[in-house]
């Protein structure tokens, strides 16, 4: 088991090394700087910003700074708003993410979950085709689309939840609905597809031929091996939705990372551009790590790094 460890995290930090690597250059490359936005500065003060953020430098100089400050977990400060470093914008952007985002996991889960079993215990009936149908317009609608919907018909003309913002419960339901409907839609045809594959398993029959009842048979047997597609799938789902949909959170005005990482862009704030790629890639190693020992518990025939 240590080896293993031991080789996941030197895989992870080789990977982690060749984003920060990709990333960086790639900005640099741009034509610009994050400067040449503003206008009318003069250049004796172009010079001077330049000079003050060291990229009057040569590029690898540059790099070697900023990896430096990486490894003692400085982010760096930000390009275009003063006082602000990565490090700050990071700590209090995730959480309003990762609370957003949970609250989608979780609603993709459990309904992706629970509508793909049932489309798989009613295989050929109406109700298979309905579901599958909720499914399909899942996944076409896009996530902007929904999200405008929801807020016309929940917020302005039933005035059941709040349009926008962020600070309630209330103010979660819409852009949590909004994130989790192409997950779940996901979902649904996954546990879908794998539980009419595991229902027609000789184990199965043996169970229902033995008298077990049907959510015996359904729990206890069938959702367990269901359930490794879908795992595969959460991973980076799960990377996804706990660091923010771009989108969704600029529809409803929240101040999640997905905000940022728009304002970086549009900005060429290089430090923050690269310090919210690194994070992302980050969290989506660690959730495709996580998802590698989640095997091992629900399937006994895969045994991760036990040798």
């Amino acid at each position: 088991m240590l080896k293993y460890l031991l080789k996941k995290l030197v895989i992870l930090s080789a990977s982690l090394l060749a984003v920060v690597l990709i990333t960086f250059f790639l900005m640099h490359s741009i034509p610009g700087d994050p400067f040449t936005n503003e206008e009318a500065i003069p250049e004796e003060i172009l010079t001077a910003l330049n000079h003050h953020y060291g990229l009057d430098q040569p590029l690898h100089v540059q790099f070697g700074k900023y990896l430096a400050n990486l490894l003692k977990g400085d982010l760096g400060p930000s390009f275009k708003y003063q006082g602000r470093t990565a490090n700050e914008i990071i700590s209090g952007s995730f959480p309003i993410s990762i609370t957003l985002g949970l609250e989608a996991l979780l609603l993709s889960i459990g309904f992706g979950v629970a509508l793909g079993s049932f489309a798989a215990f009613k295989r050929g009936d109406w109700q298979e085709q309905l579901t599958m149908l909720i499914a399909v317009l899942g996944i076409s609608v896009p996530s902007f689309i929904l999200a405008t919907l929801l807020q016309y018909v929940f917020a302005m003309q039933l005035d059941w939840l709040p349009v926008a913002r962020w600070g309630s419960f209330a103010q979660t339901i819409l852009p949590a609905l909004s994130i989790a409907a192409l997950p779940t839609a996901i979902i649904a045809r996954l546990t879908k597809s794998s539980m009419v594959e595991v229902l027609q398993q000789d184990y199965i029959l043996t169970a229902r031929s033995k008298g077990l009842k049907p959510f015996q048979v359904f729990f206890k047997h069938a959702l367990r091996n269901a359930l490794l597609p879908v795992v595969t799938y959460l991973g980076p789902l799960a990377a996804n939705v706990l660091t923010g949909s771009i989108v969704i959170e600029k529809i409803f005005g929240i101040p999640g990372l997905g905000q940022w990482f728009v304002m970086s862009v549009s900005n060429r704030d290089y430090t923050i551009i690269t310090s919210l790629t690194i994070f992302y890639s980050a969290v989506l190693m660690i959730c495709v790590f996580i998802v590698d020992f989640v095997y091992s518990f629900l399937d006994p025939r895969i045994k991760v790094g036990l040798k």
